[in-house]
C-alpha cells in the first residue's frame, strides 16, 4: 500500500551548521538536525506528496523591500541568514507556482524579533525571514492580503513593528504573556498604527495554558477572525517553545495539540521560528505539523512525557484565556470605531520609543511620523539614532501608495538634514528600489 498525501505538501531544511550565538547557546543547529533525523526514521520524505525543497539565498533587493540594515546590510547579516530568509522565500515560491498546496520552511537563524529599522541582534533575531518572504510574494505575484498568525511562545513584535501601519496584512500573535515572559509586550491594546488599527491582534495567554486553552483561540478567535479577512495567503510563524518541556517558557502545549492546531489553521506556509526542547519535543512537533499539513493521521504521534498533554487545564486559566478571547473579538468587531479614534482627524501622528537589542547590547531611540490616510498604508519616516550605533533618517513609501503619501515621503527624504543623520534612506516599495545617502 502506498501512503499518499491528501494535500502536496513542501518541506525545507537549513539547520544553519556554520551559525551559532555560541556552542552551548539554545539557538543551534541540533533544533534542527534531530528534526531532520526524525523525518527519516519515519519515512516523511517517502509517502507521495511529501517533497523535499533546497533552501536559495535572498537577494539584497529581497530584504531591502522590508528592513533598513544600519549601516547595510553586509553588516547585521551573514551567509546563514541570507539562506534561512531564502529558505522560506524558496517555500513560499513552491507554493504560488502550484508545485505543492502547502509548505513547511524549517530554517534557522529565526527572524520574528526583527523590526523595521535593524541596527543588530535582538531575541537571536537578525532579519524577518516571514516577511523578506512576503514581499517578496508581493512583488512576484501581486499578492495583496497577508494573514500572519504567530503562535511562537514569545510575542513576535517585530513582524508587528513591520507590518504596524499596513491595512492589507493581518497579524496575529498567539503568546505567553508579555508580563512574564521576553519581549515584555503583545498586549491587545497594541491594535496597529492609525491607518491600520485592528490589523494587528495580540492574544497573550496565562502561563500554564495547555490543549484546551490554545484551540479554543484558534476555534473561536482566529478562524472566524481569519474568514472575515479572507486573506490571499496564511502564513505561520510556528514557534514550537510553547511545549510543555521547553527550558525558556511555562506552556503546556503538546506535539499533538501542535499538529490539531496546524489542521485547524490550514496555512499555505509555515516557518519555524523558536522552540528549543532540541531532542524532547522539537522532532515530534515538527513531525506532527508535517502530517497535519499533508492531511495525514498524526494521532500516533508522541514525545517522551507526553501524558502532561491529558493535563486538564486549571479552571482560572481557562476563564482567562476565555476573557482575552472576548476582548480581541470586541476589537475586530468595533476596528472602524477604534480606527477612527485613532486618527482624530490629525494630518500626522507620531510615537516615540526605545528598542533594547538584548544580543548585543545596542539601545536604539526612534521618532516615528506617519501620514494619516484613508488610500493606503500611509507615508513614514523614522529617525533613530543606536547607542552605540548610528543617527539615520528612514523613509518608507508603501507600496500601494497614493499620490499624497509617495509626494510626502520624497519631501521627508529630500529635506533630511546630512549635518545631522549619518544615513538617510528611501524604501520605494511602488518603484521597488533603496535609495541611501551618508553623511556629506
Amino acid at each position: 500500500m502506498i501512503l499518499r498525501a491528501a494535500h502536496k505538501t513542501g518541506l525545507v531544511f537549513f539547520p544553519a551548521f556554520d551559525w551559532a550565538i555560541s556552542p552551548t547557546h539554545p539557538e543551534r543547529e541540533e533544533r534542527l538536525l534531530y528534526t531532520q533525523d526524525q523525518v527519516l526514521e519515519e519515512g516523511l520524505l517517502d509517502i507521495e506528496g511529501i517533497e523535499e525543497f533546497k533552501a536559495d539565498l535572498v537577494t539584497a533587493a529581497d530584504v531591502q523591500r522590508v528592513h533598513f540594515c544600519v549601516p547595510d546590510l553586509w553588516q547585521v547579516m551573514t551567509e546563514s541568514h541570507f539562506i534561512s530568509a531564502g529558505g522560506a522565500k524558496a517555500m513560499g515560491m513552491a507554493v504560488c507556482d502550484g508545485r505543492v498546496a502547502c509548505g513547511f520552511a524549517l530554517v534557522r537563524p529565526p527572524g520574528h524579533h526583527a523590526m523595521r529599522i535593524v541596527h543588530g541582534a535582538r531575541g537571536f533575531c537578525n532579519v524577518n525571514n516571514e516577511a523578506v518572504m512576503i514581499e517578496f510574494l508581493r512583488a512576484a505575484y501581486g499578492i495583496r492580503r497577508v494573514a500572519i498568525v504567530d503562535t511562537d511562545c514569545h510575542h513576535g513584535d517585530g513582524t508587528q513593528d513591520i507590518y504596524w501601519h499596513d491595512p492589507d496584512t493581518l497579524f496575529i500573535s498567539l503568546h505567553q504573556d508579555g508580563r512574564t515572559l521576553y519581549p515584555g509586550t503583545g498586549f491587545p491594546e497594541e491594535m496597529g498604527g492609525p491607518n491600520a488599527v485592528g490589523r494587528t491582534l495580540n492574544i497573550p495567554l496565562p502561563p500554564h495554558t495547555a490543549e484546551e486553552g490554545f484551540l479554543y483561540i484558534i476555534e473561536h478567535v482566529v478562524r472566524p477572525i481569519l474568514a472575515d479577512f479572507k486573506p490571499d495567503l496564511i502564513v505561520n510563524s510556528a514557534g514550537q517553545d510553547n511545549h510543555f518541556s521547553d527550558p525558556l517558557t511555562n506552556m503546556d502545549f503538546s506535539a499533538r495539540g501542535y499538529a490539531r492546531l496546524t489542521e485547524l489553521l490550514k496555512p499555505d506556509i509555515v516557518v519555524l521560528e523558536g522552540g528549543y526542547a532540541i531532542e524532547g519535543a522539537l522532532p515530534y512537533v515538527n513531525a506532527g505539523i508535517i502530517l497535519a499539513l499533508a492531511g495525514l493521521d498524526y494521532s500516533k504521534v508522541a514525545e517522551p512525557g507526553g501524558s502532561l498533554q491529558q493535563k486538564r487545564q486549571p479552571a482560572e486559566i481557562t476563564r482567562r484565556v476565555h476573557a482575552v478571547a472576548e476582548q480581541v473579538c470586541g476589537i475586530w468587531d468595533q476596528q472602524a470605531v477604534f480606527r477612527e479614534r485613532a486618527q482624530n482627524g490629525d494630518p500626522f501622528q507620531e510615537r516615540s520609543r526605545s528598542v533594547y537589542y538584548d544580543t548585543d547590547g545596542i539601545t536604539e531611540n526612534q521618532k516615528e511620523t506617519v501620514r494619516i490616510c484613508d488610500a493606503c498604508a500611509g507615508a513614514l519616516k523614522i529617525a533613530s539614532h543606536a547607542s552605540p550605533g548610528l543617527r539615520i533618517m528612514a523613509v518608507h513609501i508603501p507600496l500601494n501608495a497614493c499620490p499624497d503619501c509617495r509626494q510626502t515621503a520624497r519631501k521627508w527624504y529630500e529635506s533630511a538634514d546630512d549635518r545631522v543623520f549619518d544615513l538617510v534612506f528611501l524604501q520605494d516599495r511602488p518603484a521597488d528600489k533603496l535609495l541611501t545617502r551618508k553623511r556629506a
